[in-house]
């Protein structure tokens, strides 16, 4: 009875999997950059680009930061870097780059009913004076070029959005093996009322953003608000989602703790804040980690072929992530697709530990709760 129901359940699984794949392919061939679309000849015409980074006790990732965009060969570029009450010396560490043109600009008191981050971001937004603004985590990573070819494609799209899954360029670390699986999810999870987005760096026009959309004013209380912004501008084809690569250069390394804590902070949210969405996204998870587990019991009740039949769902399920984990991650990317049901399992766990903070209102961002009511807008 139980091989039966388990071979009804691997055919059930070929659905997910057909519906997998048909969606990674879609975010290969429409969210890459495929050639270069600028030359050195265009740099005089680009617009004026002001990289806006806010910060909060980032005394372990500004300098190498900072020192990415100093390198930055685009000629109409201001840096200002706004700290955000940090509690160690970011402030110093911050002016100690003045030499080089960034501007510091220190926080003000966060305003009742604003997210930091929000209110951060929307300091930054008073100002910066650049066509665009490029608003970037510390965590991240660019090469000398790569704000050129963001302004580049921007122009070529007619965009007045765009944001970019970064990619993992650094050594072995269990940051990486272990990463969790919320840039998975978005791609997969794309369509045109809820877009892909990326935190770690996304550019604006900065009238559009000041103008039209309000700034930040409107949506201060959203976990993501670069989400919020994305939405609102896919409604007229104005909005752009990218893929980092070796061309792009946008990458980010970013500790497997800090990880966690935004998936905590984001996933109950992005499912809608919805008891019974996280319900459903856990069973969706369980049952995909099923065929591990089935494989494991073969060294317990004998190998058959329920067996065999896991191990194929669980390589067409792991091949998907390894499609994935290829364009995302330099090098180790093989040993990520073997963990695949370790991940899988870390993030049921990380999901039930997001429902659950929540619904307690005890989620934190950066020293500052969050509330439950909060994450709905």
């Amino acid at each position: 009875m139980l091989a039966l129901i388990w071979y009804g359940l691997c055919t059930v699984m070929i659905i997910p999997a057909i519906f997998i794949a048909v969606r990674l392919r879609y975010a290969f061939t429409h969210f890459t950059i495929k050639n270069f679309v600028s030359e050195p000849s265009m740099l005089r015409d680009m617009p004026s680009v002001s990289v806006c980074i806010p910060a909060r006790n980032e005394m372990h990732a500004m300098t190498e930061c900072l020192e990415r965009v100093i390198a930055s060969t685009y000629p109409k570029l201001e840096i200002i870097v706004l700290d955000d009450g940090s509690a160690d010396n970011t402030s110093v560490l911050i002016k100690s780059f003045a030499h080089a043109g960034v501007r510091f600009v220190e926080g003000s008191k966060l305003p009742d009913g604003w997210l930091g981050k929000n209110h951060a971001l929307q300091g930054l937004l008073d100002e910066a004076s650049g066509h665009y603004i490029l608003f970037m985590d510390v965590d991240t990573r660019i090469k000398p070029d790569t704000i050129e070819q963001l302004v580049s494609y921007a122009k070529q799209e007619n965009a007045t959005m765009l944001s970019v899954l970064p990619r993992r360029e650094d050594g072995w670390r269990a940051s990486i093996v272990f990463a969790t699986l919320r840039y998975y999810w978005e791609l997969i999870l794309h369509k045109a009322s809820k877009p892909a987005v990326a935190s770690s760096a996304w550019m604006i026009g900065r009238h559009a953003l000041r103008d039209e959309l309000g700034g930040f004013e409107p949506i201060k209380t959203a976990i993501q608000p670069e989400a919020v912004l994305a939405r609102e501008l896919t409604v007229n084809d104005a909005y752009r989602f990218l893929m980092s690569s070796s061309m792009l250069g946008l990458a980010y390394e970013k500790k497997w703790q800090s990880q966690v804590e935004t998936s905590v902070r984001l996933l109950y949210p992005v499912l809608g804040g919805s008891i019974l969405s996280s319900i459903v996204a856990t069973l969706v998870m369980t049952i995909l980690a099923l065929p591990f587990f089935v494989l494991l019991s073969g060294f317990i009740v004998g190998w058959s072929m329920v067996q065999l039949c896991a191990l194929l769902e669980l390589c067409v399920f792991a091949s998907l992530y390894a499609s994935y984990l290829r364009r995302v991650w330099l090098r180790m990317w093989w040993l990520g697709a073997l963990l695949w049901p370790v991940i899988l399992i870390q993030e049921i766990v990380v999901l039930a530990m997001s429902t659950w903070r929540h619904l307690r209102g005890n989620v934190t961002w950066k020293g500052r709760p969050v509330t439950t009511k909060q994450t709905t807008s």
